[in-house]
């Protein structure tokens, strides 16, 4: 592939068998690797078409200060994206984010606005939205704009369809809703049979970049009823995925994509064939100072369950 700059070369990431999990041989399972995007996740497509939609609409001109809460592989994404266009950065994050989050930020020139730890995510979109009244921000706000499950749609979706036609489940973290709700309809478009399936984390669980519904948020992107299923899934059954990963097929995912793992493959034993496709939405490098890939499976459990985090 090549292309004119660094954004050009967002999406058309790669989509891989999965062979030593297919629990029988009329199942298999194709993972898509957001890992491979520029920043290392899927968040560099939305990212994009939250800035190239603002900047069309006229909503974000060259003296805004472009606004963001974010776990952050979103705000990675921006910072990228704002220091390639030129645009000052301000992004709020929960104070407990890993270090190798806060360094990448800070590489790109960021500034950063902590948020209390304890309040998680929503602790963040509280605190953005009240700065967001400051006339001098341009908020995107990934939880509530279209062009999120958009990039999804027209992208994401697209390249699904195109490597592999024959879909008949797609699974994906629940986290802004954005990849299942932009997923979900283009390829219900394709296949109106295809099941669109949620991995939610369970109630008061760590698993990072992911949400429960329950805890006090809906993004307004979400509409529930795109959804055929949403599964639960533990910190302790992400984790054990995501090793499970590198160990027998040589993927180094985050975390939240053992967590989709895991889903996908409570669909596949409850199906006699089929195809189904899975999105793993970023790679391991932003996760290595949790420990969470080597050493006692035990203690990497209790660091992550004694971690706060929505």
């Amino acid at each position: 592939m090549r292309a004119d700059d660094i954004l050009g070369a967002i999406g058309n990431t790669p989509l891989v068998g999965l062979p030593t999990f297919a629990p029988r041989p009329e199942v298999k399972l194709y993972a898509k690797l957001e890992g491979h995007n520029p920043t290392g996740s899927m968040k560099d497509r939305i990212a994009l078409k939250m800035m190239t939609e603002a900047e069309a609409s006229g909503a974000l001109t060259p003296d805004k200060i472009v606004l963001e809460p974010t776990s952050g592989n979103t705000g990675i994404s921006l910072s990228m994206i704002c220091r390639r266009k030129g645009y000052r950065l301000v992004c709020v994050m929960p104070s407990n984010v890993s270090a190798e989050r806060v360094q990448l930020l800070e590489m790109f020139g960021t500034e950063i606005v902590y948020s209390p730890a304890d309040k998680g995510s929503n602790g963040a979109i509280a605190k953005a939205l009240e700065m967001a009244e400051d006339p001098k921000y341009h908020m995107l706000y990934q939880y509530g704009n279209e062009a999120n499950p958009r990039a999804h749609q027209e992208g994401t979706a697209a390249e699904i369809i195109a490597d592999c036609p024959e879909v008949d489940a797609f699974v994906a973290g629940l986290g802004t809703g954005g990849t299942l709700m932009g997923c979900g309809r283009r390829l219900r478009e394709h296949n109106p049979d295809v099941q669109i399936v949620a991995a939610e984390p369970e109630y008061g669980e760590l698993v990072y970049g992911l949400r429960n519904l329950d805890e006090g948020y809906i993004p307004p992107i979400i509409d529930l009823d795109v959804l055929n299923r949403r599964i639960k899934v533990g910190t302790r059954d992400a984790l054990l995925r995501t090793r499970q990963l590198v160990d027998q097929e040589g993927i180094f995912a985050g975390i939240s994509s053992g967590a989709v793992l895991h889903v996908a493959l409570r669909v596949a034993e409850k199906i006699e064939s089929g195809t189904i496709v899975l999105l793993l939405p970023d790679g391991g490098w932003k996760y290595l100072s949790t420990g969470a890939y080597s050493g006692d499976f035990e203690e990497a459990v209790s660091r992550l369950e004694g971690t706060l985090w929505a």
